[in-house]
């Protein structure tokens, strides 16, 4: 049993700031926040999930029984990630490149402190809830003074997996397998990273929140390994018999003026290839949900609508379906995972493309952090412009990709990686 409490802190963003802080004392986190983006499906503003009471980690093979069986057993709120390499269990699939990071494949935990922010109230939940504690949190938390950072952080050298002319080349045999009919759409990406290296997770979290502000960043540590996550797009998520996928293709950067961005989200809208990619990824997408879907409940309710963000102007789409009551959450992810706007189309033609020409592992990036609900629902992020780090290795990474299509031209691919990279790098840089 839980036992729940309002909470009402007297300044909502100095207690979020405390409250994360607060959390860095165990070994297991989850932070969700949605930097108050005004976006029509959203249960909170922010939630916080600290100290594992049961967990769950494994690797790619039967990992979504796994997943299935241990959320059925709790039946509770559970919090964690699934990486992109869980394809693996989906479909006869193997990963074989570079991984410097050694993330589990799938990681989940059922915390025994929640908190859930709404506008003004903290809801809190704790499990096996001992007197006084949760008093005796709240004292510690509102009592948090951030002391000056002392640590010494050595220059961060960020290094290409794979350079400008081998990318160029990449692309051109990416071309050459759509132009041969083998695929229409494939999502290829680069690593960046730096060795023998160590950062501080949570204000490198903090450095790169500020400048994106994305509706669904995200804050997580196991143990020694962290994902600093300050993504945009929303990959899944399950509101009693609704589902809700929202497909981010189609970028554009951000301009100096009104006037200039205007120009720019126009010309983003126009743009026949921008335009092309956001459209399969949605066919795809409605193919994905229609294998759990009541039939011809599946709906595409915006198509190509772009939205601005702090870094980029991005194209998003949302597409909806409903699902039976007893049709159990995990096998609504598994019959679409890995989301189609990080694979491609044909889905599994794509994948094995992408991993012939990638030269690192994807893990978590491009995979998903979130929850599931007592009741069975859930609500999953895509991980983008995200730093990931393995504090024990000193290891830090972080991806960029785009939609090759026939369209595509390599050196106008290369530009938009270099967008969507260059708030991470910034925050490690400086």
């Amino acid at each position: 049993m839980r036992t729940k409490r309002l909470y009402t802190p007297v300044n909502s963003k100095e207690f979020k700031n405390q409250v994360l802080h607060w959390a860095q004392q165990f070994d297991d986190v989850v932070w969700l926040d949605s930097n108050n983006y005004n976006q029509e499906y959203s249960n909170y503003e922010a939630i916080l999930a600290v100290d594992a009471f049961t967990s769950i980690q494994t690797d790619s093979i039967k990992a979504f029984d796994d997943l299935k069986e241990y959320q059925n057993t709790t039946k509770d709120w559970v919090f964690g990630y699934l990486t992109y390499d869980l394809k693996n269990d989906v479909e006869d699939l193997s990963s074989n490149n570079y991984d410097g990071l050694g993330f589990p494949d799938l990681c989940f935990f059922q915390p025994k402190k929640i908190f859930l922010f709404s506008k003004d109230d903290v809801e809190i939940q704790y499990l096996n809830f001992v007197d006084d504690e949760l008093d005796a949190d709240l004292i510690e938390i509102k009592e948090y003074r951030q002391s000056p950072n002392k640590e010494v952080h050595n220059d961060i050298k960020i290094k290409l997996r794979i350079h400008k002319d081998e990318y160029f080349n990449k692309v051109e045999t990416m071309l050459n397998h759509i132009h041969r009919g083998d695929v229409y759409e494939a999502n290829f990406c680069q690593e960046f990273y730096a060795e023998d290296t160590k950062i501080n997770p949570l204000e490198t979290y903090f450095k790169l929140n500020k400048i994106s502000k994305p509706p669904f960043a995200s804050y997580l540590k196991f143990r020694d390994k962290y994902v600093l996550s300050a993504s945009p797009e929303r990959y899944l998520k399950k509101q009693s018999k609704i589902v809700i996928s929202q497909p981010i293709k189609g970028t554009a950067k951000r301009a100096k003026t009104i006037e200039e961005d205007e120009k720019l989200i126009s010309e983003l809208l126009n743009d026949e290839k921008e335009r092309s990619e956001n459209i399969m990824i949605v066919d795809l997408v409605r193919n994905d949900l229609s294998r759990t879907a009541i039939k011809g409940s599946v709906k595409v309710e915006e198509l190509c609508k772009v939205y601005t963000f702090e870094q980029v102007h991005q194209m998003i789409s949302t597409v909806t379906s409903k699902v039976e009551p007893q049709t159990n959450p995990v096998d609504i992810i598994k019959s679409t995972f890995p989301m189609g706007s990080m694979t491609g189309a044909p889905k599994i033609s794509a994948m094995q493309i992408i991993e012939k020409l990638e030269e690192s592992k994807r893990g978590v990036y491009s995979g998903a952090i979130g929850y599931f609900t007592p009741e069975g629902d859930f609500d999953f992020n895509v991980v983008i412009r995200s730093i990931l780090y393995n504090a024990s290795k000193k290891y830090v990474s972080y991806s960029v990709g785009g939609a090759i299509t026939a369209k595509s031209s390599p050196l106008k691919e290369y530009e938009e990686c270099l967008v969507k990279a260059k708030a991470m790098r910034e925050v490690l840089e400086n």
